[in-house]
């Protein structure tokens, strides 16, 4: 038998998804059967109920085998250059190179933009997997590897589920800039499709599929190429590339949407997010209103 106290970071969250984090080494199976065979115990009583929510301070006692309880060792890699945007108590805001990929990919990418934050916090003392039962500061947003540009990172449990919720709610603003191969007909539109996810790209339809919606405006053009200020109205894969391609003017250098080949990557940066908060934020309620923004170099 193991008894822990629930700690800030570990409240809010549903007891089995607490426990499939605490004991990784558990069969799913096996923990719905314990639940069920009364192995679990939350202030003195018995619970069978794996959606139960934490709270800080609960005690479970956890009757389990040993074995179960065992996890590998979190490593914490020196990583490389971090540029930090900005930061407070409960967010980082990086702005990620052009060539990094988020998290660990398939071909076991080490450095990651992932792995560069965890160090950060640690050699700061703002992280020590050794003191949390659940836990790992994470990123909200996501980029692919050739784009570059802003991401969040959340420090803490409650925020990550703030920031989470804000984003799939459009209480987050992203906009990007772009440089396309062609020139849009319209100055400034929205274009609203549809998207269908394909082996190794994604396809644009009038139906079926997912709706998207991107809204455009050009800045400056020199008769080949535009530059683009982008602004997210949904988030789906490949988005801002697909759509645009669909009209004719893929990001330049974009051979995969079907873009000359440049022998370079294409251009594409998230420069600026916006907090537009339209319900509660709980403990974030003070980023309502605030934009973080960096420059780019981009020309045509």
């Amino acid at each position: 038998m193991k008894q822990i106290t629930i700690s800030k970071n570990d409240s809010g969250q549903r007891l089995d998804k607490f426990l499939t984090k605490f004991m990784p080494l558990l069969p799913k199976s096996m923990l719905y059967k314990s639940l069920r065979k009364n192995c679990v115990r939350i202030n003195g009583k018995h619970v069978k109920d794996g959606a139960r929510i934490l709270n800080e301070g609960d005690i479970l006692a956890l009757y389990f085998r040993d074995e179960f309880f065992e996890r590998a060792p979190v490593e914490i890699h020196a990583g490389g250059e971090l540029n930090v945007v900005y930061e407070d108590e409960n967010i980082l805001v990086v702005n990620k190179p052009r060539g990094l990929v988020v998290h660990a990919d398939d071909k076991g990418t080490a450095d990651t933009l992932i792995s560069r934050i965890l160090g950060y916090l640690y050699e700061r003392g703002l992280y020590d997997p050794s003191m949390e039962q659940s836990f790992t500061p994470a990123l909200c947003n996501r980029l692919d590897r050739n784009t570059e540009g802003l991401v969040i990172a959340a420090k803490n449990a409650a925020t990550l589920r703030i920031i989470n919720e804000k984003i799939k709610s459009r209480e987050i603003k992203k906009y990007y800039v772009c440089i396309t191969e062609g020139i849009p007909k319209k100055p400034a539109d929205t274009l609203v499709s549809h998207l269908l996810r394909g082996d190794k790209r994604v396809n644009i339809s009038d139906s079926g599929g997912r709706e998207i919606r991107t809204k455009y405006r050009v800045l400056r053009s020199d008769g080949g190429h535009a530059l683009l200020e982008v602004e997210l109205l949904t988030g789906r894969t490949h988005q801002i590339r697909a759509q645009l391609a669909a009209i004719g003017c893929p990001l330049e250098g974009d051979v995969k949407y079907g873009a000359k080949r440049t022998g370079k990557p294409y251009s594409l940066c998230s420069f600026k997010i916006g907090f537009a908060f339209t319900s509660p934020a709980g403990e974030l309620e003070y980023l309502n209103g605030k934009t973080i923004e960096i420059e780019t170099n981009y020309k045509v």
